[in-house]
């Protein structure tokens, strides 16, 4: 039989995971590919990239759906807890294998896929799907693993020490091109002993211009107080131009209050450093790269 796609595994994985014991990705590999009686050439079959194997691949994926719809917990790094909504699902008579469409029945699966298709219409079926160009299913399976990544890098920041934090924060802002060398921002910024940082470090190499950085690894919203706060920091540290870093999100109140005020506040929520750190390789590693080549019509002019 040929390998199934990660839709077919979701079920199956689920199952594993009904003892309610913890379990780990490799269990999983070797229990999904006896379920499904893969033969050695199948189990050995890897993507056209040649960096994975094509049903690790798909098992990863079935394991993101399963985690996005709320079915399955990751309690550490490659391991796995069954939740209550998990026993539900296993549980009912009727349900004997799981879809993408099934599982649109749950928020938070609902607004994972908004979130990935953000700026275009998700397909709503497979012939839809099929009216794409090749292209055009390359770059949402980007954007939808682009996803995914960032979704998975913030969880490791929100859970990471404050020392860890602190050292990310300025590992990113010179990526950025901000606070000269890792030296010199290292030097400028430092914690503040309330689960956040703050400093002020060059908007250039040369420190022509300055900027206050306060990033808080919070789980509740920022409001307005608190930016209320941060622009009159700006004045004691004599700073024109601050950013407002934070894991959690900002009010609207914060947003609107930001867009009034004379000083330049940059504000970068959780999804936004997720995103800036996957753009500036910040805790992510390339896999694999492909080059999109067209032909040169020039070349055959003669």
């Amino acid at each position: 039989m040929a390998i199934p796609d990660y839709q077919a595994f979701m079920y199956p994985f689920l199952k594993l995971l009904e003892d309610g014991k913890e379990h780990t990705l490799q269990e999983a590999y070797c229990f999904l590919a006896d379920h499904f009686q893969l033969t050695n050439e199948e189990k050995e079959e890897i993507l056209p990239s040649g960096k994975q194997l094509v049903y690790h691949n798909r098992i990863g994926w079935a394991r993101t759906y399963l985690k996005k719809a709320g079915l399955l917990n990751t309690v550490r790094r490659a391991t796995f807890l069954i939740t209550d909504r998990g026993r539900d699902v296993v549980k009912d008579p009727v349900v004997n294998q799981l879809t993408k469409d099934y599982l649109l029945r749950y928020k938070e699966f609902q607004e994972f896929q908004i979130k990935k298709n953000e700026n275009e219409p998700a397909p709503s079926s497979i012939s839809d799907e099929e009216k794409l160009t090749p292209q055009e299913q390359l770059d949402q399976s980007y954007k939808m693993m682009q996803q995914q990544i960032s979704d998975e890098i913030l969880e490791r920041v929100k859970s990471c020490t404050p020392e860890f934090f602190e050292r990310l924060v300025v590992e990113l802002l010179v990526s950025m091109g901000y606070g000269g060398s890792i030296q010199d921002a290292g030097k400028a910024i430092g914690r503040s002993g309330d689960e956040g940082i703050d400093g002020i470090i060059k908007e250039d190499v040369l420190g022509l211009d300055m900027i206050y950085v306060q990033a808080k690894r919070w789980e509740g919203v920022v409001g307005r107080p608190e930016i209320q706060k941060f622009a009159g920091s700006l004045e004691g540290q004599r700073a024109r131009k601050g950013v407002f870093i934070t894991t959690s999100d900002f009010t609207e109140g914060a947003k609107e209050y930001v867009n009034r005020i004379e000083k330049k506040i940059i504000l970068i929520n959780g999804t936004a450093l997720a995103d800036y750190m996957f753009k500036y390789d910040i805790g992510v590693s390339k896999v694999t790269q492909y080059i999109l080549k067209k032909v040169d019509l020039d070349y055959f002019e003669e």
